[in-house]
Order: C-alpha cells, then sequence, then structure tokens
C-alpha cells in the first residue's frame, strides 16, 4: 500500500520542484508543473523567444498563455491533505516528535535542512540543490522550520517581511498599502535592530539587579551565620556562667548552713551548761525543803533552835538574767533575709531579661549582671 500511494504522488509530483503540484498547470505536451516553477523556467528563456518543456523538450513559440488545472489541483490538495493527516497519526502513535522533515522525498522523509520563504516549502539537501539549480538564489531559504505558515500573511499570502509600530504586529508589504496605509512602518530587520537594543539594555538592567540581589543574598546569609554563632556562644557562655552562679551558690549555702549550725551548737552547749546549773540549784532548793519540813516537825525545842541557825537561811540564788536564752537561738531572721534574696533576684532575673529584644542586650551582659549582683546580695547580707 506504501509503495501504491507513492506511486500516486509520483504522479502529482512536479518535475522542478519534485514536491506535490502547487497552482498546476497542464502545458499542450501534457504534462504538469507548479505555475511558479514553469513560469521561472520560461522567464529565463525571454531572451531566446523559444519556450520548452523541461521534460520533453517539447517547444512553444510564442509563450503560451497558462490557466490553472482546477481538476489536477483539487486531487492534488486531496493528496497534500492525505500526506499531513498521515504524519500526523504516525507522530501521535509513536509519541515522539518528528523533527521537520522534506516535504518533497516521497517514502521516507529525510530531514529538512532549509526551507524557502517563497515556495512555503522545506527541503532536505538533495532536494535543496534543485531547488538551487532550478530556481537560483533569487528566493529567500532560512534554517529548516516546522511553522513557515507563521511567516506569511493569510491574507495576501506573502512573506512578512514588514513590521507594523503602530499596530505592533507583523505585515507583508501589501498590507501597507491596504490595512495599515498611512501607520508606522519599518522592516522586520529594522525592528528586530531595535528591539535587540531595548533588550540589550534590559538584559543588563536584568543583570545588575541579579548582582544587587545575589549581593544582599550573600549579605543576609553572612548575617544569619554571624547571628548563629553569636547565640551559640551566648549560649555556651551563659551556661558557663550560670555554672558557676550555682556553684557559688551552692558553696555559700553550705557555709550558711555550717555558720547555722556552728551558733545553733554554741548556743545549745551554752544552754545546757544554763540547764545544768539550773538542775543543781533546783535540786539544792528540795534538799533545804524537806529539811525545813522536817525541823517544823521537831517537838523537842533545843533541838529545834540549834537547827535551825543551819537550815533557815536559804543557799544563794543565782542570777536568773544570765540564765534568759539569747534571741540567736532563733533564725527566723535568717529565713526572711533568704527569702528576700530570692524574690530581689527573681525580679533581677525577669527585668534583665526583658531587656533583651527592647535594649539589644547581649545574654551575657545579663548573666554577668545577675552574676554580680547575686553574690553582693549573698556576700553582702552574710557579712
Amino acid at each position: 500500500m506504501a509503495e501504491a500511494r507513492a506511486s500516486n504522488e509520483d504522479i502529482f509530483m512536479c518535475p522542478i520542484c519534485l514536491d506535490l503540484l502547487k497552482d498546476p498547470v497542464t502545458l499542450n505536451c501534457g504534462h504538469n508543473y507548479c505555475l511558479g516553477c514553469i513560469k521561472g523556467c520560461w522567464d529565463q528563456e525571454d531572451l531566446k523567444g523559444v519556450y520548452s518543456c523541461p521534460q520533453c523538450r517539447q517547444t512553444f513559440t510564442p509563450r503560451p498563455v497558462l490557466n490553472k488545472n482546477n481538476i489536477v489541483a483539487e486531487l492534488v490538495d486531496q493528496m497534500r491533505k492525505t500526506r499531513i493527516q498521515t504524519t500526523a497519526r504516525v507522530a501521535f502513535s509513536t509519541g515522539l516528535e518528528v523533527g521537520v522533515e522534506c516535504d518533497v522525498c516521497t517514502g521516507r522523509k529525510l530531514k529538512a535542512v532549509k526551507s524557502c520563504l517563497e515556495c512555503l516549502l522545506s527541503y532536505c539537501d538533495t532536494h535543496l540543490k534543485a531547488h538551487n539549480e532550478l530556481i537560483g538564489r533569487k528566493h529567500t531559504v532560512i534554517d529548516a522550520t516546522g511553522q513557515l505558515q507563521e511567516r506569511i500573511c493569510s491574507r495576501h499570502k506573502k512573506v512578512f517581511e514588514i513590521f507594523c509600530r503602530t499596530d505592533q504586529s507583523c505585515i507583508c508589504y501589501l498590507c501597507m498599502v491596504d490595512d495599515h496605509k498611512g501607520h508606522d512602518t519599518v522592516t522586520a530587520a529594522a525592528e528586530r535592530t531595535d528591539k535587540q537594543k531595548q533588550l540589550g539594555k534590559s538584559k543588563m538592567t536584568l543583570q545588575q539587579r541579579i548582582q544587587e540581589r545575589e549581593k544582599e543574598l550573600q549579605e543576609l546569609r553572612k548575617a544569619v551565620e554571624t547571628l548563629k554563632s553569636s547565640a551559640q556562644t551566648a549560649v555556651e557562655e551563659s551556661e558557663r556562667m550560670f555554672t558557676e552562679m550555682m556553684r557559688s551558690i551552692e558553696r555559700r549555702r553550705s557555709e550558711v548552713t555550717e555558720l547555722i549550725r556552728a551558733q545553733e551548737k554554741a548556743e545549745v552547749s551554752r544552754a545546757e551548761g544554763l540547764l545544768k546549773r539550773l538542775e543543781q540549784e533546783i535540786a539544792e532548793l528540795k534538799r533545804r525543803d524537806a529539811e525545813m519540813k522536817q525541823l517544823l516537825q521537831i517537838e523537842d525545842d533545843i533541838h529545834f533552835l540549834k537547827t535551825f541557825s543551819s537550815v533557815s537561811d536559804p543557799p544563794q540564788s543565782k542570777n536568773l538574767s544570765c540564765i534568759t536564752v539569747s534571741q540567736s537561738l532563733s533564725f527566723d531572721a535568717v529565713a526572711e533575709s533568704v527569702s528576700t534574696l530570692k524574690k530581689l533576684l527573681e525580679d533581677l532575673c525577669k527585668q534583665d531579661i526583658m531587656k533583651i529584644p527592647a535594649a539589644g542586650w547581649s545574654y551575657s551582659c545579663v548573666v554577668i549582671n545577675v552574676f554580680s549582683l547575686l553574690i553582693l546580695l549573698i556576700f553582702g547580707r552574710s557579712s
């Protein structure tokens, strides 16, 4: 089927451009050509005044008037549509992106290397050479592209060569005297040059902005790293100082405990001595009381009188004021002082820490202030 389709396509191929006929015309000898192709050949034979068929070499004098063969044109149009649909189905079924193919190749399509803006066809190396030999270098040829129709004016079928600045659109030269008459128009090349200059300026501005943003990014990253390092240093320093404070407080707590215990021991020892002396005095007084009780019970007057002198005089009573326990034995004042110190320390910590975001203090400064005042309060009150 592929061979049959290729054979059918050959019937409608132009012998000059080797592609499907475009605006086909039929010569008196029966051979078909593209209207543009045969005109190009006969334009070169105008000097001779004799015009020939490129295939059979039959000559014609004068130059024949060429008319479009509508029947052949319709058949070629159907053939072209079939080719496009077949190519689309193959691309869709394979899922592969097909490059620009040569529009002249039959059967297996070769990759196109150039596209002609006059013929609106893409050519492989072989057919490009044939195109150039027949047409010469008159046609505008560009790198192969599958978007040829986008370069052609849909109304006049001419290549876009003009740019309308008024409407900001690409137009052909016929549009200049039609819809765009009186508009600000320049060649596409001139507009591209102007747009390139604008693009160059925009690119420089963009690059400058990128450099500025990259610099700001580096500075911000550096600031973040500095902040992290500063915070880590502050944490380590705070930990060290708080550890020192806790150790100092622990030492001071032990010292205060030992001091309280020493004072307790001294006062208790003194009190125990006083207790012993009081107990002895009470025992002596009780003994005298018993003797007086016995004396009162004696009936012998002489014996009573002789014994009275040794019993009637009570023993010397000691000064009771020296027996009173010292008020220092009450340690309520110590507990009150420690409680006051605790409250002051908590208030100080709260005040200084709240100043960190407002005044921009470093953690180390706060810790040093708290540590210094704490030592001052502890040792100052202890002294």
